[in-house]
């Protein structure tokens, strides 16, 4: 098959969770299929950068769109019928390359790399009606509106407490308006797409309740299992507490503070050696001020963050926003690491999870305390977790179950060819 990635920034090098979905689905399917990936690119450098996958695939790259600022995107959040995220990529130049690829090479299928770049599946669907051509596939990295929901709740929640705080009441009435706006933009997307991917269970069935006949794969984030594993490493193991991300990505935000506002001091009242390492780039001003040096490390960008993971006693997660499944979460259980997490936390990993779960300050310090008290806990944890996640979230395992959604369309095809209610299109 020839599949076409839209891609929203550059998938390499893969730093972040989207960039580390879209670059080992992209090198997985290129090992069966012809891939082209036509991605935004901010700078020359950006560019450059994206040699190791031309390796892998053909790369495309335009300008990515500048930045909007906050008057601009305030202003489109209350005139815009559109939400935010479906605003972010408009680019004509984009589009334009994008038509001259479709063009030029027959491709089978074309797949939106998040909702941002929906609207550009969406244009091909008006266009196809006479093309007949190719699948349309949507990659969803997340049930957008329930993110939404969940931050605009937990705003409100913050209100009531504190009363007269300025930032969580702008911030809930973003929230609020960008969660009805994204669930009439997202039922939209699924009428309009031939195929949608998932993450998990949670975010289908979320999907499937803006719209139930919508066709709807569960394709899971993954982890390189070889890459992600302690023994090739030589690391010390220390008291700490490590949690890892995109530190301006504002679930994670929320997570970090309230957990050393709520959680760490009942950690450290009784183990106060213990001091919570909070590991990736961009970080907010919020998380920077939390930095100490004594209680809470802030390290910003690091160059491997493998080292961080095998070293802590306990691996957090106290996700309270957010939704699809954490890829710090994979992460973190292949490298062996005991980890504790909130429900949401670890939500859309199914099975036997080989973690801990604690909901509030007091229940979420007790199991970090338990694991700390006892080591062979700890050891049993972690050899479950590697066991855990090569089965069922390698990538390896991953890739497989995204070609099948793809054969499973055109076996549909093939199906219901004869009785001609199949669009005009070529088959491969």
């Amino acid at each position: 098959m020839r599949i076409l990635f839209l891609c929203p920034y550059p998938p390499y090098p893969p730093h972040s969770g989207g960039m580390l979905r879209m670059y080992h689905l992209l090198c997985g399917l290129a090992r069966q299929h012809t891939i082209c990936c036509l991605t935004f690119a901010p700078d020359p450098a950006a560019v450059a950068a994206l040699a190791p996958l031309r390796d892998v695939c053909g790369v495309v790259t335009v300008p990515s769109v500048p930045s909007r600022s906050l008057v601009q995107r305030a202003w489109t959040t209350l005139a815009a019928p559109q939400p935010d995220m479906a605003l972010r990529n408009a680019s004509s130049q984009y589009a334009a390359t994008l038509r001259r690829l479709l063009a030029s090479q027959p491709f089978d299928v074309v797949q939106a790399e998040s909702i941002e770049m929906a609207h550009y599946g969406l244009a091909l669907q008006q266009e196809r009606r006479v093309r007949g051509q190719p699948w349309l596939f949507l990659d969803q990295f997340n049930a957008e509106y329930v993110l939404q929901r969940r931050a605009a709740l937990t705003d409100l929640r913050q209100i009531t407490a504190l009363r007269h705080t300025p930032r969580p009441l702008l911030a809930g009435l973003y929230s609020l308006v960008q969660w009805q706006k994204l669930a009439t933009y997202e039922r939209r997307l699924l009428r309009a797409y031939d195929h949608v991917l998932a993450v998990s269970a949670e975010d289908r069935q979320a999907l499937h309740r803006l719209e139930r006949s919508a066709a709807i794969s569960i394709i899971p984030n993954g982890v390189d299992t070889d890459y992600f594993d302690r023994r090739v490493l030589t690391v010390t193991p220390m008291p700490h507490l490590v949690f890892t991300g995109t530190m301006d990505f504002r679930p994670n935000i929320d997570a970090v503070i309230w957990f050393v506002q709520q959680v760490l001091p009942l950690v450290r009242t009784p183990r106060p050696e213990v001091r919570l390492v909070v590991v990736g780039r961009n970080p907010a001003p919020a998380i920077r001020a939390l930095h100490d040096g004594v209680t809470v490390e802030v390290t910003g960008a690091v160059a491997d963050v493998r080292p961080f993971i095998a070293q802590a006693a306990v691996y957090v997660v106290p996700m309270r926003i957010g939704g699809g499944i954490r890829l710090k979460l994979l992460e973190a259980l292949a490298m062996q690491t005991p980890v504790v997490s909130t429900t949401m936390g670890a939500e859309g990993v199914v099975g036997a999870r080989p973690l801990l779960l604690a909901d509030t300050p007091a229940d979420f310090a007790a199991a970090i305390l338990r694991l700390l008290d006892d080591p062979a806990l700890r050891q049993q944890l972690g050899t479950d977790g590697r066991r855990f996640v090569r089965q069922y979230y390698d990538w390896e395992v991953i890739v497989p179950r995204l070609e099948a959604a793809y054969a499973a369309l055109e076996r549909n095809v093939a199906r219901h060819a004869d009785a001609g209610i199949v669009r005009d299109r070529r088959l491969w």
